[in-house]
């Protein structure tokens, strides 16, 4: 059997395999986040700990044959780790963005997109640390190491520093071509190669599980962990997104559309993504907005209202109203990269009930996701199929509304599990028995969201209208 361990921000998921992907077993242990000032989002480390003992021990079967454990977790945390292997401080987390300004003074240095072949948004690592270094000294002058979020599991589990290529390309500390830390840029941060964690492939051995972790989840010692992958690279391993042309849109707390590509295919300027996958000789773009079912959450807390019961009884897709939600609750990446832009409705009216504020939110996230397919087609990306994941895609309206906007169909996979903890366990598989990219194959489909071309137009002008909008708000802060 193998272990996927997927660490997400509102929970570590456990999913246990066998040799025929069959699911043995699944467990969950929830996780809160802290927001103690406008644009904060902090963990601690020691809640990922207890969250895998509890989601672990949770599985409630034998784990005797477990033969390799795979990782998996969100991206961009700066875990701070002092010399005697403790936190210095809670985890910043991808989308915190308090580094704006730190992250903006990186990004007017040419070099950084340079050697990284992305923007320094104000969520990934490096610019977090240097906010450390610039308000926090006497926590930046302790600094041994510094770990992503899942690389701080991975210590805790093998007691060994270990990143891989696929989350390590989120820090902006990373050559994303040559697969390697850029020591010109760790001195740019007041930091060293000594202090990064050592590189592995995803596919890898990163190290064994201690017989201390592994008396304390059941498991047995010594059993390899994978290198893994950061949460969106996983998801494509357990999506079998590892050829050009394929593609998954993930409706997660983030939306994600995530693209393999053969080659480094850097575009900043475009604020997509450019990262190494989670196996050897692969790359990916990913676009990113931070907030999808994040802002329906955000509306049914409002409401009163769970977010099933919101998007349950829309009925048939409809054309966009006049109203239009802008989805920017922490700030936005792709195509913005603005961190001080807020969320907000327009054109409210008498007129406007409930069931069109839900669908105004789901249409703005649709219209942020059609941003960045639009980057990626700029850069030459071509998109062939198309594979949906993530809790959004419960909802029908929803990925009509997606497959609409886009003019492509929507795959659903069957029943199961084919996201990041499945593709950590692919890769914990791999690291184990020496398999390769032959076992990530896509999951059976179940059905195809086809687009509603009566109202293609229709969802092409509101985007429009959806993009004049920004350009129009943008200087309101």
């Amino acid at each position: 059997m193998f272990l996927g361990l997927d660490l997400g921000t509102s929970g570590l998921k456990a999913l246990l395999v066998d040799g025929d992907e069959n699911i043995i077993a699944e467990a969950s242990a929830p996780l809160q986040v802290s927001r103690a000032h406008d644009g904060w989002s902090e963990q601690t480390a020691d809640d990922w700990f207890t969250a895998c003992a509890a989601a672990v021990r949770g599985l409630g079967v034998d784990l005797s044959a477990v033969q390799g454990i795979g990782l998996s977790g969100h991206m961009h945390g700066a875990t701070l780790i002092d010399a005697n292997g403790a936190a210095l401080r809670p985890c910043m987390l991808w989308n915190d963005t308090r580094a704006a300004v730190e992250a903006a003074e990186m990004d007017a240095n040419p070099i950084w997109r340079k050697v990284t072949g992305n923007i320094v948004f104000p969520g990934f690592t490096a610019p977090k640390v240097e906010w450390v270094r610039r308000h926090e000294a006497d926590i930046f002058a302790k600094i041994d190491k510094v770990l992503l979020p899942k690389d701080a599991l991975r210590f805790w589990l093998t007691g060994e520093a270990v990143s891989e290529m696929s989350d390590a390309a989120g820090t902006s500390w990373l050559d994303t071509g040559a697969r390697d830390w850029s020591d010109e840029l760790l001195a740019l941060s007041g930091l060293s190669r000594a202090q990064m964690p050592r590189l592995v492939e995803g596919s890898e051995v990163s190290g064994t599980l201690t017989g201390s972790i592994a008396a304390k989840l059941g498991l047995p010692a010594g059993i390899p962990v994978a290198g893994g992958g950061g949460d969106n690279a996983a998801s494509a391993i357990g999506m079998g997104v590892v050829k050009p042309g394929q593609a998954f849109v993930s409706l997660g707390t983030s939306g994600v559309l995530f693209a393999a590509t053969p080659n480094y295919a850097a575009a900043p300027e475009s604020a997509l993504h450019s990262f190494c996958h989670a196996l050897p000789d692969l790359w990916h773009q990913m676009g990113v907005i931070l907030s999808a079912t994040d802002a329906l959450n955000w509306l049914a807390g409002v409401l009163n209202e769970d977010a099933q019961t919101l998007t349950g009884d829309l009925g048939q897709l409809q054309a966009p109203s006049r109203t239009i939600f802008m989805p920017y609750l922490g700030g936005e990446r792709t195509p913005h990269n603005d961190a001080q832009i807020r969320a907000g409705f327009l054109h409210l009216g008498h007129a406007t009930d409930r069931a069109a504020m839900v669908r105004a939110v789901l249409e703005g996230v649709t219209h942020a996701l059609r941003d960045s397919f639009d980057a990626m087609a700029l850069t030459g990306t071509k998109i062939d199929s198309l594979m949906a994941v993530g809790g959004g895609s419960k909802s029908d309206y929803w990925l009509k509304a997606i497959a609409t906007s886009l003019d492509m169909p929507i795959q659903l996979p069957a029943a199961g599990d084919f996201g990041a903890a499945l593709g950590a366990a692919r890769l914990g598989r791999m690291a184990a028995t020496g398999e390769g990219a032959e076992i990530a194959v896509p999951p059976p489909v179940s059905r195809v969201i086809e687009p509603d071309q009566k109202l293609v137009p229709a969802f092409a002008d509101a985007h429009e209208r959806y993009s004049e909008t920004y350009r129009a708000i943008k200087s309101l802060r």
